[in-house]
């Protein structure tokens, strides 16, 4: 008798259940949320892509990183590696590391932004809103009018009111509107989705 057995070219050193739905399943459970991400129970989720502040399960490789990586306070070998990584990913000359996103934006609002300048859109994350106004420009939002019917249930109360954006661009002008920002889960309107 030939046995055969299948090898994965990996160990796995944690083992996390995941919950599966099905199509019929995750349609259902976005309607009992009333399409806001935040009232999905996470067992529900199968791939989570609510966040960008590092929730998911790290590869042995990056443990390993953490215990051989240099810690030094200037001039870390562990930042010359991830410099020269990025350049090569990307081709950019020039490559500034942030801890987090909200940093990032601190940064390109900085850039972008200023007085006179006006950031457009379906409803500004709180620390957006705030990187924005901190530079001197405005934060303006245009949520759909069926956001602000909070006795209303319906889908994707996070678009964006495309119509009152472009007569706004329209009279402020495009050169003073350097970026429209689309939130896709959308806090500031309760956890409403954008489609």
């Amino acid at each position: 008798m030939e046995w055969k057995t299948i090898i994965e070219p990996f160990k796995i050193k944690t083992v996390e259940p995941l919950g599966i739905t099905t199509r019929e399943e995750r349609q259902t459970i976005l309607a009992a949320a009333h399409y806001n991400l935040f009232n999905i129970r996470a067992e529900k989720v199968l791939i989570d892509l609510l966040t960008d502040s590092g929730t998911g399960a790290m590869s042995a490789a990056q443990w390993g990183g953490i215990m051989n990586g240099d810690e030094s306070y200037a001039g870390a070998r562990s930042y010359y590696n991830f410099e020269s990584e990025v350049k090569r990913l990307t081709g950019f000359d020039e490559i500034i590391p942030v801890h987090q996103g909200r940093a990032a934006e601190k940064i390109l609002f900085t850039v972008i932004g200023g007085k006179g300048k006006y950031i457009i859109s379906n409803s500004h994350f709180d620390t957006t809103r705030a990187n924005v106004e901190f530079s001197g420009a405005q934060a303006m939002d245009f949520p759909v009018k069926e956001a602000m019917e909070f006795d209303k249930p319906a889908p994707f109360k996070g678009n964006a009111d495309v119509a009152a954006m472009e007569k706004f661009i329209k009279e402020k002008g495009a050169a003073n509107i350097p970026l429209c920002v689309m939130t896709v889960t959308n806090n500031s309107l309760g956890g409403q989705c954008a489609r």
